[in-house]
C-alpha cells in the first residue's frame, strides 16, 4: 500500500490523465495521510557504479566488479537512521544480478536475495527503500549492450522486464527514481558512443517509462532539469510525476540563479516536487535548499528534500557520504525542528 503525505494532493486532473493511477486511486490502493504526516528526508546512495561515461577516462570510469564497500554501505544507512533521516533512494545500475537479465550485473554483484535482505535491514532502520535506474541515454552504461540499442523493440523490453523486477523485489514502493537528466550533448561530448533522444522520440520514450511505472503501481520519479531547456515540457508531463529540480549552488536569489527559479515554476504548474541538493561542489547547499524550500515551497506539493553526494561509499570518499548526512540532519533540525 502507497501511504505517504500528499500522494493523492495531485488531483483529479492528473488522475484522469493516468487510467491506472485512477483505478488504483478507486480501488482504495493509495490511502491517504494526514497533511501534518513527516516530509521526506531522503539520501540517494549508489550501489551501482557505471553511470557517468563509457571511456577510461570518464568522470567516474567504468568498472568490471561491485565496487560498493558494504561495510561502509551498512554504516551509511545506520547514520542515515541515527540522524532522523527517512528515505533511502538506491541508484542500482550493474549492481544487482536481476534474474529478467542477469547479464547486466558485474563480478561480485548482490543476487536478488541480497538485495531484498538489505532492504529488510534498511526498513528495520526506519528508512524507506526506494529504487532507482537511470535510463537517460547519458548515464545508462550500466545498461550493457542496451545502451546502444535505445528505442528498439528490444530496449523497450528489457527496460519494462527490469522495471517489474525491481518494483517487485523492492516490494512495490511508492516511487521508482528513473533518472531521465542531462540527455545532451555537451554532457557526452567524451563518451566514445554519444545517444540524444530529441523531440517527439524523447516524449515517446519519456512517456514510455511513466506508463512501464504506473502499470506496476509505483509513482515515476525524476530529476526534473529537462524542463530547464524544453519550456514546454511542464505543458504535457503527467502531474503523476514526482520532480527533483536540481542545484548544487550559493545562490538561492531566483532572479540570478534560472534553476533556483525552476522550483517556483514547477510550483506555479502544481506539481508534487522534492527539491533535491548536494555538497558535490557546496557543503551548506542542503541547508540552503532546504530554506528556500520552507520560505518558498511549503504548501501541499512540497513532498519533502533529498541529499545526494555523488560519490561512492568506498573509503576515499566516505567522508563526503557521512558529511552529506550530517548537513541534511542540520538542515531539517534547523528548518523544521524535528
Amino acid at each position: 500500500m502507497l501511504t505517504r503525505r500528499n500522494f493523492m494532493k495531485t488531483g483529479a486532473a492528473a488522475l484522469a490523465s493516468s487510467p491506472i493511477l485512477s483505478a488504483l486511486a478507486a480501488s482504495g490502493a493509495f490511502a491517504s495521510e494526514s497533511a501534518s504526516s513527516d516530509l521526506i528526508w531522503g539520501i540517494l546512495l549508489h550501489l551501482g557504479h557505471n553511470m557517468w561515461g563509457d571511456t577510461p577516462t570518464a568522470f567516474y570510469p567504468p568498472v568490471d566488479h561491485f565496487a560498493c564497500d558494504e561495510k561502509l554501505w551498512e554504516e551509511l544507512t545506520v547514520k542515515a537512521s541515527e540522524s532522523g533521516l527517512n528515505m533511502l533512494v538506491i541508484d542500482l545500475g550493474e549492481a544487482v544480478q536481476y534474474k529478467s537479465h542477469p547479464e547486466l550485473a558485474v563480478k561480485g554483484a548482490w543476487s536478488v536475495e541480497r538485495l531484498r535482505e538489505d532492504l529488510d535491514r534498511v526498513r528495520k532502520l526506519g528508512l524507506e527503500p526506494i529504487p532507482k535506474m537511470n535510463f537517460s541515454t547519458c548515464h545508462d552504461f550500466w545498461l550493457g549492450e542496451y545502451s546502444r540499442m535505445v528505442s528498439t523493440p528490444t530496449y523497450y523490453k528489457v527496460c519494462a522486464d527490469l522495471i517489474k523486477e525491481v518494483v517487485e523485489i523492492f516490494d512495490h514502493p511508492r516511487f521508482f527514481h528513473l533518472g531521465y537528466d542531462e540527455e545532451t550533448y555537451p554532457h557526452q561530448e567524451t563518451f566514445d558512443y554519444v545517444v540524444i533522444r530529441q523531440k517527439e522520440l524523447w516524449k515517446h520514450d519519456f512517456l514510455f517509462f511513466v506508463e512501464e511505472c504506473e502499470k506496476n503501481g509505483v509513482r515515476p520519479w525524476i530529476w526534473a532539469d529537462r524542463g530547464w531547456r524544453h519550456p514546454d515540457f511542464l505543458e504535457w508531463a503527467p502531474k503523476s510525476i514526482v520532480m527533483s529540480n536540481w542545484y548544487y549552488e550559493r545562490e538561492f536569489d531566483p532572479e540570478k540563479a534560472p534553476y533556483v527559479k525552476y522550483y517556483l515554476a514547477l510550483k506555479e504548474a502544481g506539481y508534487d516536487q522534492i527539491p533535491t541538493g548536494s555538497n558535490f561542489s557546496f557543503g551548506e547547499n542542503i541547508g540552503l535548499t532546504v530554506k528556500f524550500g520552507k520560505e518558498n515551497l511549503n504548501d501541499e506539493h512540497l513532498l519533502g528534500y533529498l541529499q545526494t553526494v555523488w560519490k561512492f561509499p568506498d573509503a576515499p570518499t566516505h567522508p563526503s557520504n557521512i558529511a552529506a548526512i550530517e548537513q541534511l540532519s542540520a538542515a531539517k533540525a534547523k528548518y523544521y525542528g524535528k
